[in-house]
């Protein structure tokens, strides 16, 4: 089929010029595949049987063979591009034509197997995403085998190629660049904006620069692989990000190989990564060139990563970053690592660094001995082996110290830099080849081995050293026995580190060690009371005369041949095996197979149950409700419609839920309290249906305008794997006036109004917005994915906590009628009244419809509804506690879409760093909003949270980033009155926000 031609027909048959029927024939429907466990099989789910028939005896076919989507430049790209992405099925290639192509909204692949993306090449076919409403230009979520090849992505607003989730990922010959402080990239200069030389950057902001003028406002990663596995990314190039170039972090098994890296903030990084290679890459005119490090309360802990035949140069951009660990990298290091075990460096070349070819640090530098908030994370590296490398001109231009910025503004950052140069009192204000924190541990007897949250200890490596992940309470302190001798003794060289036959050019200082901030804090304090102290010279005096505060020059430490007779073992590479399909996601439908079972007449009052295994052209084909063109009508086939305590905020829509258990089966109650469904909801048998409607209520015309009904289908995949589909209906009038909702896989907007009164509040919202956000397909698994969950678009309201109450609909406006006239009771009790949910607990149901001895939300937005006093600390936070959880906790929490964060809001967790107080960000960019901590207690206009939630036009800020176009002033009002009221120094991790700086030992 020429899927072009499919596309312009599809758009005009949308304007009403082609008969419905012709569309039947030709609509693919979206399957998606997984792991979820089959209960039982949809009805006549057998490709063989009658069903199949194509009404002359022969079989239809069930399945399309492998397609290729091609998008060409020209204004109707975008939505070639959606409707293509939403159907990438396994052996499905999307094909982007050469050209500058432009796209107002991401691509994202998702829940899908062995696809492909490609273009012209590099070089010939640019994505260019500057006016897209998707802060990410690529991304690929819980995809397993993806290969995107021969393409550019231009001005992403957040990160350019974002893999998360990926198995079997490879990145081959693409590039991410920004057009950064200069002229846009368009279509008329393209060509020769891609190709960015490195000749002289700018070590100041302003400074002239002849290739390319970096940019804060440049999105964040370039290259973005994360908690994947089996990566690799060859070939490729990254310009202009304001964090990372090309970034592989949480992974297991990747390789960056033959990649090239310039302006960035950090070339490459390889964070949390275990099982990491780089080999023959290039990283040139960046603020720093490598980095390798392990970053605290995020989904694991990395080790052993090897850096072989690579160069960094010139790596002398200054540091654009917003915030985070990565605003803090001085400007001129080639490699840096922090709090990392076992990696070995070695014939790489390090030129033209003016702070260090090498920086070896540790977090005790960061945030003082002792005082890391996340004793799973040791915050030393060890292991560390560099050899064979040939190290030039190093150290030879560190900016000059800026205290009063640190003693009026407590930008601690601004200091940082030059602490190499003030404590080097043998090169005053220079630095080195090789500079050490000289910050190492001693043995903690009293520190018990670390266990689960089941007591059991938690698994160790071969060495005895605890494998921790995000799942593991967070212990008391930093278990390091493992590095010890029976003695008390060190083990080494294996918990230290191992330089030998490094070529060091005698142009520069070869090594130092700083000792750490050791006696910086007396310098700060002398600047106090005397600032005509505040030169270079002046404070070295202060330092002159310490012990072990100024920097000394003896290698031998490192000797490791000379002190114990042999050296660290060389690592292994890394090898990525082959990859094999999984076999549980099925190919796309044939259209004749959609069409025999949609087009299925049922008895009136009947569920079209066959054609649940499809995504039909309308949603009557269904018959799932008594009037075919009002889903707020009475359910057929005993569905039952239900209501949230709190409800995701979706630019104050009102919604009409249903669930259609099928007959003679039941729902299964599962909830939280016993730890094992903390995120699940209520477990629903193969062939269920959840429809949710969005409608937009006036009441003061009598009015209520239908925009958009979401299914979640529960499916079977061949394979005899249960998953959830989630296709999207939109309302409109036919030509006989009638509404008529329409499968739109591919999204849309509409604008809206509202005017009615909050049933639960009585408070009136009023209102409109132009741009009311109907998700794509792909967008909608975004929320709904979940590890822990079923696969696909698992459903995320309809949990024991949140239905917990008696039926009201959320609008007054269909009063008796319809689904306005079931019983206002205890929504738990009348399912298992009604026969479709067992395991129910015997509830205690009180007068107001709510049972007492079962989980349960509040109504965030109803002062007194947690049981606590109206208006208290308990109560403000059990309420906010419930919002964040509806409008965010699907995603930010441990198996969800943000779990590379390590910012969870699950139900049960406890309050501290993991649910963001004081929590550094994981990533930068605009949407850390220049702010260095996610809550900050008793200062929401501090916190990176409050900036999120209250934005609603920034799409690397906004937060939720989909479905809502206008900012929920109510629920920002409770989120800045919780933490500036509610949130103080004594919650956990609460004093660790120190002074608003990322440096916390130099408080």
């Amino acid at each position: 089929m020429n899927h072009k031609i499919f596309y312009n027909n599809l758009k005009r048959w949308q304007s009403g010029l082609i008969p419905l029927l012709a569309v039947t024939l030709l609509i693919s429907g979206c399957l998606g595949g997984g792991d979820g466990s089959s209960d039982s099989a949809v009805a006549n789910d057998n490709p063989g049987s009658e069903n199949n028939s194509n009404g002359s005896g022969q079989q239809a076919d069930r399945f399309s063979d492998g397609r290729t989507f091609l998008v060409e430049p020209g204004p109707d790209a975008t939505h070639d591009m959606v409707h293509a992405m939403i159907q990438l099925r396994p052996g499905d290639t999307l094909e982007f034509g050469c050209g500058f192509i432009e796209l107002d909204h991401g691509l994202l692949i998702q829940a899908t197997e062995d696809v492909l993306i490609k273009g012209c090449g590099k070089d010939s076919t640019v994505l260019s995403f500057r006016d897209s409403d998707n802060v990410t230009g690529l991304e690929a979520l819980n995809v397993r085998g993806i290969t995107v090849q021969d393409l550019t992505i231009a001005d992403s607003p957040g990160d350019a190629f974002k893999l998360k989730g990926v198995k079997w990922g490879t990145l081959l010959n693409v590039r991410a660049i920004w057009s950064g402080g200069g002229e846009p990239i368009t279509a008329s200069n393209y060509t020769d904006r891609l190709q960015v030389q490195c000749t002289n950057p700018p070590l100041n902001e302003g400074d002239p620069t002849p290739d390319y003028i970096p940019s804060s406002a440049s999105g964040r990663y370039g290259i973005y692989p994360v908690e994947s596995e089996n990566i690799l990314v060859d070939n490729s190039e990254s310009v202009g990000a304001s964090d990372a170039g090309i970034y592989v972090g949480q992974t297991n098994t990747t390789i960056i190989r033959n990649s090239r890296a310039v302006y960035n903030v950090m070339g490459f990084e390889i964070e949390n990564v275990q099982g990491g290679e780089y080999d023959s890459n290039l990283a040139e005119c960046n603020t720093g060139g490598f980095l390798i490090y392990d970053l605290e309360n995020i989904t694991q802990y990395g080790d052993t990563s090897v850096m072989l035949n690579n160069t960094a140069r010139n790596n002398n951009t200054y540091n654009f970053a917003h915030s985070g660990l990565v605003s803090a990298v001085p400007r001129g290091t080639g490699f840096i690592t922090l709090g990392y075990d076992n990696i070995e460096i070695y014939n790489n070349t390090f030129e033209d660094h003016s702070t260090a070819a090498v920086i070896y640090t540790s977090y005790e530098l960061i945030d003082g001995k002792d005082k890391t908030s996340d004793k799973k994370l040791d915050p030393y590296t060890e292991g560390l082996h560099i050899h064979n490398n040939v190290m030039k001109n190093s150290g030879y231009d560190l900016p000059p110290p800026n205290f009063e910025k640190v003693v009026l503004e407590g930008q601690v950052e601004t200091v940082l830099p030059t602490l190499i140069g003030l404590k080097n009192i043998t090169n005053p204000g220079k630095g080195a080849h090789i500079v050490w924190d000289g910050l190492l541990d001693e043995l903690d007897e009293d520190c018990p081995y670390p266990v689960d949250a089941n007591g059991d200890p938690v698994p160790a490596d071969e060495n005895g050293k605890p494998i921790h992940t995000n799942e593991h309470p967070n212990p008391s302190c930093h278990y390091n026995a493992y590095k010890f001798e029976a003695s008390g003794e060190r083990k080494l060289p294996q918990w230290g580190s191992c330089f030998h036959d490094n070529e060091l050019a005698a142009d520069s200082q070869a090594y130092m060690n700083f000792h750490g901030t050791e006696g910086l804090e007396l310098a700060l304090a002398a600047a106090e009371q005397d600032t005509s102290i505040l030169t270079l010279e002046g404070l070295q005096s202060v330092l002159e005369g310490l012990d072990g505060v100024v920097a000394d020059t003896d290698k031998s430490v490192h000797d490791c041949q000379a002190r114990f007779g042999k050296v660290l073992p060389s690592l292994p590479r890394v090898e990525i095996p082959p990859f094999e399909r999984s076999g549980t996601i099925d190919p796309a439908p044939s259209e004749e197979y959609i069409n025999r079972l949609c087009s299925k007449r049922v008895k009136s009052g009947r569920v079209n149950r066959d054609a649940l295994e499809v995504n039909c052209p309308t949603l009557e084909q269904y018959n799932l409700f008594a009037d075919p063109h009002d889903p707020r009508s009475t359910p057929n086939d005993g569905g039952v419609p239900f209501v949230l305590n709190s409800k995701l905020f979706s630019d104050y829509a009102t919604k009409y839920r249903v669930a259609f258990v099928p007959p003679d089966t039941k729902a299964v109650y599962m909830d939280g309290q016993g730890g094992g469904n903390v995120n699940g909801t209520i477990h629903f048998p193969t062939g269920t249906v959840i429809a949710k409607t969005f409608a937009f209520t006036d009441e003061s015309k009598g009015t209520e305008e239908l925009v958009e009904t979401r299914l979640l289908i529960k499916r079977v995949s061949e394979s005899g794997k249960a998953f959830w589909d989630g296709p999207t209906y939109i309302w409109e009038e036919d030509s006989e006036g009638r509404p008529v909702a329409t499968l739109a896989m591919g999204g849309g907007t509409r604008a809206v109004s509202w005017h009615y009164q909050d049933q639960v509040t009585g408070e009136l919202l009023a209102g409109s917005t132009d741009n009311y956000a109907i998700p794509n397909a792909n967008q909608c698994i975004t929320c709904h994915s979940n590890d822990d969950a079923e696969s696909g678009s698992a459903p995320i309201g309809p949990k024991p906590r949140n239905l917990n109450r008696a039926y009201a609909p959320e609008s007054a406006f269909m009063g008796t009628r319809g689904q306005g006239g079931f019983p206002r009771v205890n929504q738990l009790k009348y399912w298992q009244d009604q026969g479709i949910l067992t395991n129910v607990p015997d509830l205690k149901i009180n007068g107001r419809g709510i049972a007492t001895n079962i989980e349960r939300l509040p109504h965030w937005n109803l002062a007194g509804d947690s049981g606590e006093t109206a208006g208290s600390d308990a109560d403000v936070e059990a309420r906010l506690r419930a919002y964040l959880e509806v409008n965010c906790q699907h995603c930010h929490n441990d198996r969800g879409a943000a779990s590379n964060t390590g910012y969870y809001l699950d139900h049960y967790r406890e309050i501290d760093a993991g649910y963001g107080i004081c929590k550094k960000p994981t990533a930068t960019g605009g949407g850390s909003c220049g702010r260095q901590h996610i809550v900050v207690p008793g200062d929401s206009d501090s916190s990176i949270v409050s900036c999120r939630v209250a934005d609603s036009t920034d799409p690397q800020r906004r937060m939720p980033p989909i479905a809502r176009s206008v900012t929920h002033t109510e629920g920002v009002e409770l989120l800045s009155y919780w933490i500036n009221n509610v949130v103080d120094s004594d919650y956990a991790n609460g004093d660790a926000c120190g002074n608003g700086s990322i440096f916390q030992s130099l408080d």
